[in-house]
């Protein structure tokens, strides 16, 4: 089995042992890959690929005087031995490995642009970290990227979800998020956009970040958390959506026709379910039942497709008019059960 050497240089990165060195486009292409995100299975963390992201490094990297920062990896531990790092004097190393059994370098940052590179003689340089856990690679892909333009907020919500200690109360909105995705009985569940890699991408109806949003907008308004645990809040907004889903099952089918599950539908609904919260009688119980009743009596009154009303609105100031518009209708359908007694 042919080995295959990189000469580099063996040093710190802050409080990490590291490796740096040179190596072949094509080589590091070859022997490196990213952990995507599959968002059915719950493991990896990298973003979907972003094809034209990354043919567009591949033209500007082959200009004549082109150039990178390093492409950041992680050699992960293995049991067979597929890496070894042989110690050359003070400072020197070689990485020894064989290209027969498997990719031995992680991506932590630099899955576009090296997504393009096969092929490619051009010389680059590289960092990689050694023997990092999964968890500890995705620690430093957070803090790499957390303000990189264009990363799916989604996809870093997601990865504090799985890296905090105590999610429920540090984050309950992206808790209550995060229940409703995995839930069997939720009707979000597995509709929630991360940012990753899913055989159902394309019934997606929201990101988990607009979602996790909108229900901080709910606890804030309803107030729910200083009297509940968040396990009563989460059921309040299954039991929420669960009746926008019975009560407006047209414009929740036909999600690319509507505005109920974009931004604009989604927050200005949490709002107006906080106002159903706070305006239940004493003693009243407040569920999918109660919900439903209160849904019915003016939400199907109002234009859902993305030709109505909610078109063109966005931000902060679309969804406050959209939740006025929500409120009058509701005003307008108490006035006629009034009027008609």
């Amino acid at each position: 089995m042919g080995q295959t050497t990189i000469r580099c240089l063996v040093g710190q990165s802050a409080g990490r042992p590291v490796l740096l060195g040179f190596a072949p486009a094509h080589l590091l292409h070859s022997v490196s890959f990213a952990d995507i995100l599959d968002e059915d299975g719950g493991r990896g963390y990298q973003r979907r690929l972003n094809e034209h992201h990354s043919l567009d490094f591949r033209r500007y990297i082959q200009r004549e005087s082109s150039t990178t920062i390093p492409l950041t990896f992680n050699l992960r531990p293995r049991d067979d031995a597929a890496w070894s790092i042989v110690p050359l004097g003070q400072s020197g190393a070689e990485l020894c490995f064989s290209t027969e059994m498997g990719k031995i370098f992680a991506q932590v940052d630099c899955q576009h642009r090296l997504g393009h590179l096969s092929g490619l003689e051009l010389s680059l340089p590289f960092m990689s970290f050694i023997g990092l856990s999964e968890r500890e690679e995705m620690e430093i892909f957070n803090v790499i990227n957390s303000k990189a333009k264009g990363l799916s907020a989604s996809l870093l919500d997601f990865h504090d979800a799985r890296l905090a200690s105590d999610l429920a109360t540090d984050r309950p909105e992206l808790y209550i998020a995060i229940f409703l995705k995995n839930d069997p009985g939720s009707p979000w569940y597995q509709q929630l956009d991360l940012g990753g890699a899913s055989t159902s991408g394309l019934d997606r109806r929201a990101s988990l970040r607009t979602f996790q949003k909108a229900i901080k907008l709910f606890l804030s308004k309803s107030g729910v958390l200083r009297g509940a645990s968040v396990d009563v809040a989460a059921q309040l907004v299954l039991d929420f959506w669960s009746a926008v889903v019975l009560v407006l099952n047209d414009a929740w089918s036909k999600p690319r026709k509507h505005l109920l599950t974009k931004g604009i539908g989604v927050y200005a609904l949490m709002e107006i379910a906080a106002e159903i919260v706070t305006g239940a009688r004493p003693g009243a119980v407040v569920d999918k039942r109660y919900f439903a009743a209160a849904l019915m009596d003016f939400a199907t009154d109002f234009d859902w497709s993305n030709d109505g009303p909610l078109k063109g609105l966005g931000g902060e100031s679309g969804v406050k008019a959209a939740v006025a518009m929500l409120r009058q209708v509701r005003r307008d359908a108490r006035l006629k059960v009034v009027s008609n007694g």
